[in-house]
């Protein structure tokens, strides 16, 4: 079975001397009451045909619904998450968490219950410094954080 694609775009500013990371906190009732390890980049699976720099701009707009910051983009390489391969590149921007307006999923829930209910994808948006981000962030994606380029 071939593995699962994913792309996604790190977002990234420098205050008061340190590198902070934009994280979105994943949503739906498995994780809501969940801190560490329940952060992720914004990121989703690479369409058949689509190039993952694609991926990675569709999802930005689609998980967190704000334009895509100009770049120039830096390539962070690939890490192994579960059963997918996760791309990600950084840009440096600063985005306000209040003007992010998520996408949205639909999921059964309580599982059997033939209820449906819709859930934002990533339920919170938030900026962290990179010590904090290591330790909120899902585990395989750590990895992104020590691979952003050093600070000036």
């Amino acid at each position: 079975m071939a593995r699962l694609q994913s792309a996604g775009l790190l977002l990234h500013r420098v205050r008061d001397g340190r590198r902070e990371v934009l994280l979105g906190h994943l949503g739906g009732p498995f994780w809501a009451r969940r801190h560490a390890r329940a952060w992720s980049i914004p990121k989703g699976v690479v369409e058949p045909g689509e190039e993952p720099e694609e991926t990675a701009r569709r999802e930005f707009v689609e998980e967190l619904g704000v334009p895509v910051p100009p770049g120039p983009w830096v390539d962070l390489g690939e890490v192994r998450q579960s059963r997918k391969d996760v791309r990600v590149w950084a840009v440096e921007a600063d985005l306000d968490p209040d003007s992010v307006d998520p996408g949205t999923f639909e999921l059964e829930w309580p599982p059997g219950s033939g209820v449906v209910q819709r859930f934002c994808e990533l339920d919170r948006i938030a900026w962290f410094g990179l010590e904090e981000a290591a330790e909120a962030i899902v585990a395989a994606q750590a990895e992104f954080l020590r691979r952003l380029p050093p600070v000036d």
